[in-house]
This record gives structure tokens, C-alpha cells and sequence, in this order.
């Protein structure tokens, strides 16, 4: 599959050098949140053969191979100085590393036992193009996406965009997106950023002055979302969740094919 000449020169060149000069720090405890979240949806399942998809720098790699989560790990990346930073992390389970077009996946039918999308979907100008090409070489997929939708997004596209977020998610659209492309829900989870990730984000790379109150507050805000997704059940944890993330398996067709 030849797609060289989709992906946007623009997009393209704002990755390029993405990941140079980038905060080590923040990529790992980030990841490591991701990667919880990858475990906790396969926790029913083994994976042998693992491919992930817009890799990013391998934090989320590195921890995987940590918790031994695979044998045989393989990675794709649309940004060189992604690839470099990857291949950097000497990952003792991954086998090869790739700078790909953004959406033609060289690897044979069925190759994957899972395929990971985390953090990816929302930069994607084509995603059904990308699912697509993912459901052809993995019999699992897990995709996280974060929850950027709320009533008004399109007021702050300035800061969605200063993150490449094209696209605004919430788990009911997901589900509806990925199901349309021939794909059945296993399980999934919704979660809150963690404190740990908040004060990082507030006092490191905000800036913003280091004291108790703050540190309280953000500590009080998640403990008061906690208490209202567990009376409020899914419905209510959907709405307040940060990302989501999704386990997903693919059918014999594509929904939205079979009724084009």
C-alpha cells in the first residue's frame, strides 16, 4: 500500500523533528500512565507478536519491554528524529523500528497478534484509511485516544492544534468509528490524569510556583472526580475521563463497506 503523498507536507515537516531537544522527563511519565492502561485492557490476554503504530519516541515501548508485556516487539514512526530516539532506548524486545508514510503499514496479512494506537488517532488526517491498513495485519488492536471534546472545543483551536489534535474523540464516537470499520469492542477503560501527571504539568512545565495549595487542590479535584465516576457509574466516568482506551477485535467485515 503506497501513501506516500497523503500525509499533509506540513504535518509531515512539524514531526520531523519532533521529538529533538524534547523533555525526557514528562515523555516517560506520561508513557507510563499510557502503558498502564495498555496492560489493564489485555489483562485477560497474551500477546506474542506486537507491533506499535506511530511509536513516538519508545517511552511507551520501554515500559512494556520493562513488564515484559510481549517477546517479539516491532514499532513504526512518521518522524526521523522519533526513529533515532527509539533505536536510542536499546528496547531488548523490539526487533525492528521503521519510519513509515503515516498509513501504509509494511508488514503481511494477520501478521500481528496486536497492534497499538496510542495517543495517534487524533493526529490523523485519514484515520479510517489508517484502521483500515491496521485491521489488516493484527487480530487485536488497542487504540487510546484523550478526551479532548467538551461543549465549545472549536473556541480553543489554537491549543489543539499546537498539539496536532485534528480530531476530538469521546468513547462513544470512538467505539461508533471503530466498529463501523469492522472492529468488536473486547473491553475497554476510562481514566483520569493522575496527580502525579498534573503536578508535573503544573509546577514543571507550566512553571508555576510550587506550594501546598496547589498541590491540595490537585489532589482534591481528582479525589472529587473519583467519588463522582463511582456514583455516577460509566456514564458519568466517560464524561469526566481524560483518555480512553479501547481493546478491540476484528470481525469478519468492514460495517460501513458492506453497506457502501
Amino acid at each position: 500500500m503506497k501513501n506516500v503523498d497523503l500525509v499533509s507536507a506540513g504535518l509531515k515537516t512539524s514531526y520531523d523533528s519532533f521529538y529533538v531537544g524534547l523533555d525526557e522527563q514528562w515523555r516517560m511519565l506520561s508513557a507510563k500512565y499510557k502503558a498502564r492502561n495498555i496492560i489493564d485492557v489485555c489483562a485477560k490476554q497474551q500477546f506474542k507478536k506486537i507491533l506499535e503504530v506511530g511509536a513516538g519516541d519508545g517511552s511507551i515501548l520501554k515500559y512494556l519491554d520493562e513488564w515484559q508485556f510481549a517477546p517479539e516487539m516491532h514499532a513504526l514512526e512518521i518522524s526521523q528524529s522519533g526513529v533515532q530516539q527509539i533505536e536510542s532506548r536499546k528496547i531488548v524486545s523490539l526487533k525492528s523500528v521503521q519510519l513509515f508514510d503515516g498509513y501504509g503499514v509494511p508488514f503481511g496479512d494477520n501478521e500481528f497478534d496486536l497492534v497499538i494506537l496510542s495517543h495517534v488517532l487524533e493526529h490523523v488526517e485519514f484515520e479510517r484509511m489508517l484502521l483500515r491498513e491496521i485491521r489488516r495485519v493484527s487480530k487485536y488492536v488497542v487504540i487510546e485516544v484523550p478526551r479532548d471534546y467538551r461543549y465549545g472545543v472549536d473556541k480553543r483551536m489554537k491549543h489543539f492544534l499546537s498539539y496536532g489534535h485534528i480530531n476530538m474523540y469521546t468513547p462513544t464516537s470512538l467505539r461508533f468509528l471503530v466498529q463501523t470499520e469492522g472492529f468488536e469492542v473486547i473491553t475497554d477503560k476510562s481514566s483520569l490524569i493522575n496527580p502525579e501527571v498534573t503536578k508535573f504539568n503544573t509546577f514543571i512545565n507550566q512553571k508555576k510556583p510550587r506550594n501546598l495549595f496547589r498541590s491540595l487542590k490537585i489532589e482534591l479535584e481528582y479525589f472529587v472526580k473519583t467519588v463522582l465516576v463511582t456514583l455516577g457509574g460509566r456514564k458519568r466516568h466517560e464524561q469526566l475521563a481524560s483518555a480512553y482506551t479501547v481493546l478491540l477485535q476484528k470481525t469478519k467485515g468492514s460495517a460501513i463497506l458492506a453497506n457502501t
